[in-house]
Parts: structure tokens; C-alpha cells; sequence
């Protein structure tokens, strides 16, 4: 089974990964449909998530569909074995359903706020 990952605020997805309130993580069947749909709320933290890292890979995590995030995070998650597909907005299901179905491919935003120098300490 699929698993994919999504950085969210409420049921939309957020538009930065560290600044998210929460994951939305969609099990999909191998037709391609979500069957389950959780939520995974990261305790306060550093504010690039990159410590929750080896919690979404523990999950079995295969997939981060996101808005931007700074490249040391994407190259962090890449190194994890976790695919990363920026670009994405709107509500969270939605974001999937368009990667799921060809439609998202990855924007390679890299978020301004980091640049490429990645995530640093909060």
C-alpha cells in the first residue's frame, strides 16, 4: 500500500513544510483510490520538521506531496527514501487525487525563506 504525506493547515494544503500544523497521510490502494486518511500532528519543534523525518518513514511514508519547502528538507527527505512533489495547493485530498492521477508533478519551488541553504535552527 501507498502512503503519501501531506503538510496541511486545516484541510488545505500549507504552503510551507515547517511551518505545518499538521500531516495528512493518505493510504491508496494499488487502484489508485485513498482507503484511509489520518493525521499526524507534530509536536512543537523545530520549524523545518526535518526531525519528523524518521517518524514519516517509519509510517512507511513513500510519497510528501507539498506546496514549497527549502532544498536541504527535499534532499533530507530524498536521502530517507520519501519522494518529494512540490507545487501542490488547495484542499489536501484534492493535491493528491492530481498526483495520483498525473496531473502534479514536482515544481522544484525551492521556499524563498530558505533558499538552498535548507533547514537551520529555530
Amino acid at each position: 500500500m501507498l502512503k503519501v504525506a501531506v503538510p496541511s493547515r486545516g484541510h488545505l494544503v500549507d504552503e510551507h513544510f515547517g511551518h505545518c500544523e499538521a500531516f495528512t497521510i493518505f493510504s491508496v490502494g494499488e487502484d489508485k483510490e485513498i482507503v484511509e486518511e489520518t493525521r499526524l500532528t507534530p509536536p512543537p519543534a523545530c520549524g523545518c520538521k526535518s526531525n519528523l523525518i524518521s517518524t514519516l518513514v517509519e509510517m512507511g511514508i513513500s510519497v510528501l506531496v507539498a506546496g514549497g519547502m527549502g532544498q536541504g528538507a527535499v534532499s533530507y527527505l530524498n536521502q530517507n527514501g520519501i519522494k518529494v512533489v512540490r507545487g501542490a495547493a488547495g484542499p489536501v485530498r484534492g493535491a493528491v487525487r492530481a498526483w495520483l492521477d498525473g496531473s502534479l508533478e514536482d515544481s522544484a519551488e525551492v521556499c524563498q525563506a530558505h533558499g538552498s541553504e535548507g533547514c537551520s535552527s529555530h
